[in-house]
Parts: structure tokens; C-alpha cells; sequence
């Protein structure tokens, strides 16, 4: 049994069509290699190596990603520095009218232009936004994005952003950064990458408390991270009342175990058919507002 087999027969056992990936990452070639040489010398951040399982050609990842039964899926790009957040959002673009199963992706950087170019993506269409707190480096206070989160706030258009400390603490990364722009931003519709790893409680706590935040489970519960950032048992029941704002995500096809690694993970907590139907499929076809298939 191939692995693409191996996953939709899962899907198939639990009556679900398909996954929607909240989370995944394609790029123009030069800023991928990029990212996977960062992956290469992760091992000083994580303690161990991070071997990109599915590094290949962009049609070769295409091809990988649907035979898992995977019916649409992000192309989350995100900037590190001044100046690329437009050309990202052009690529992105493209990308999505050339791969119609693609949903729509955007980014942004705190910058003077960015509420010209937000807006921009928005009218042509952009479904979500990825922000990287981590990897770019900044404030998600920064003034200069006010305009911007308050643009997807009205539209309540999601943004996946990754604001957690995991894999490393960033400067402006850990749970009291996204509780503030909740607290300015109320109305956000933030998808907190990774379950907020390592502080898994307190971003339950924040899901729980802001009713337009969601999580998603992007690496979380696998054997490789469970090793570094383990899941508190003892919230499992919280994991399980949040069943509506949980969200799948894998992070492919930088992740450094298979892609059915990470559907077992999920599907190995044992929260039942219903939650796992949610997670897998039907919160991300709600929040993207997908009728069907593209």
C-alpha cells in the first residue's frame, strides 16, 4: 500500500471526503531552497536534525500532496525582511489561478506600503493570510500593520500566524504578544499556528476566550515533536471542547516524517469521528467559506 493509500483509506473508514490543509507551504523556488537550507542547520534550534521528507520539484509536491486525498490547501508565503511581501503575493497569486484546488494565500510585513497591498490581495480575492512573527522578526503591535489587521478584521478574512515560541523564541513570539493584539483587535480571525507550541494551555485559554481564534495542529502530537514540546495530557478535553476552531495543518513539505505521520497523530487522540470529520475537513471548508471542490 502506497502512502497516498494509506491516508485516504483512513478518510475513507471515517466517511471523510477529503482534508483540507490550513497549513502548507509552497514559494517560488528561490525562497524555498532558502527555507529548506534553514531547516538543514535546524539542528542547533531543536537539538536534532530536520530532514525535509518531501523535497522535490514544485509538480512533484503537487502530485505528493493530492494523492494523500488532500482537496485544497494554502501556499503560505511569508517575507523576513522589507520589500518582498507584494512580489510574494503576486507569486501566490499565480500560483493559485495555475492549481484552482490552491486556496487563495497572502502575506504581509510591517511596512508603509502594506495596507495599499493588503488591500490589494483582498480585492483579487486572497481567502487567507500567513504571518510569521517568528521568521520576520517583528511586532504584530508594530502601527504599521494596524491598517492591516483591522482591513482583515472587517473582512474576516483568516490569518494563519505563527506566534508561538516553538521552534525558538523570537523576540516579539509567546502567547502575552497575540493576547495584546486580541485585546487591540478583538475581532481577528487568527488561526495560531502549531497549537501555540510549547505553550499549548495558554493558546487553548486564548481560543477559548477570543471565539474567532482557531488553532492548528501542525506538527503537533507527532512522534518528532512530542519529543521536544510534548502535549499536555490533561487538556485533551479542552482539545476536544474547541472541536469546532480546530484546525488540520501539516507544514508540507517541510516536515521531517511522512504526511500520514501526521493524520495518525491526530487521529491516534481518540476524539472521535465527529472531531476528527471537523478537524480534518469541515472547520477549514467553513472558514474558508469552500462550497465544493474548485
Amino acid at each position: 500500500m502506497t502512502e497516498g493509500e494509506a491516508v485516504r483509506s483512513r478518510l475513507g473508514e471515517r466517511r471523510i471526503p477529503g482534508i483540507i490543509d490550513i497549513h502548507t507551504h509552497f514559494m517560488p523556488s528561490q525562497v524555498m531552497r532558502k527555507v529548506w537550507a534553514y531547516f538543514d542547520s535546524a539542528g542547533p534550534l531543536t537539538g536534532r536534525t530536520w530532514p525535509i521528507t518531501y523535497r522535490g520539484e514544485e509538480a512533484d509536491r503537487l502530485a505528493w500532496l493530492r494523492s494523500f486525498g488532500v482537496l485544497r490547501f494554502t501556499s503560505l508565503c511569508y517575507p523576513h525582511k522589507p520589500g518582498m511581501a507584494r512580489w510574494l503575493n503576486e507569486w501566490t497569486a499565480d500560483f493559485a489561478d495555475r492549481h484552482p484546488d490552491c486556496v487563495r494565500s497572502g502575506t504581509f510585513f510591517p511596512e508603509p506600503e502594506a495596507a495599499e497591498y493588503a488591500r490589494v490581495a483582498v480585492e483579487a480575492g486572497v481567502q487567507v493570510f500567513k504571518a510569521h512573527v517568528q521568521v520576520g522578526g517583528y511586532d504584530p503591535n508594530d502601527p504599521l500593520l494596524d491598517p492591516v489587521w483591522e482591513l482583515l478584521a472587517e473582512r474576516r478574512i483568516p490569518v494563519v500566524i505563527h506566534g508561538g515560541d516553538g521552534p525558538a523564541r523570537g523576540r516579539h513570539t509567546g502567547v502575552r504578544h497575540m493576547r495584546r493584539l486580541l485585546e487591540r483587535q478583538p475581532d481577528l480571525t487568527l488561526v495560531m499556528a502549531h497549537l501555540g507550541m510549547p505553550e499549548y494551555g495558554a493558546f487553548l485559554d486564548l481560543c477559548a476566550e477570543y471565539p474567532r481564534v482557531h488553532l492548528d495542529t501542525t506538527m503537533a502530537f507527532t512522534a518528532f515533536t512530542e519529543a521536544l514540546a510534548p502535549f499536555p495530557r490533561d487538556r485533551l478535553g479542552d482539545l476536544a471542547a474547541l472541536q469546532d476552531r480546530i484546525l488540520f495543518g501539516s507544514d508540507f513539505p517541510n516536515i521531517p516524517y511522512r504526511y500520514v505521520d501526521a493524520v495518525d497523530a491526530v487521529l491516534g487522540l481518540g476524539l472521535g469521528d465527529d472531531w476528527e470529520r471537523a478537524v480534518l475537513h469541515d472547520n477549514a471548508a467553513r472558514l474558508l467559506c469552500l462550497a465544493g471542490p474548485p
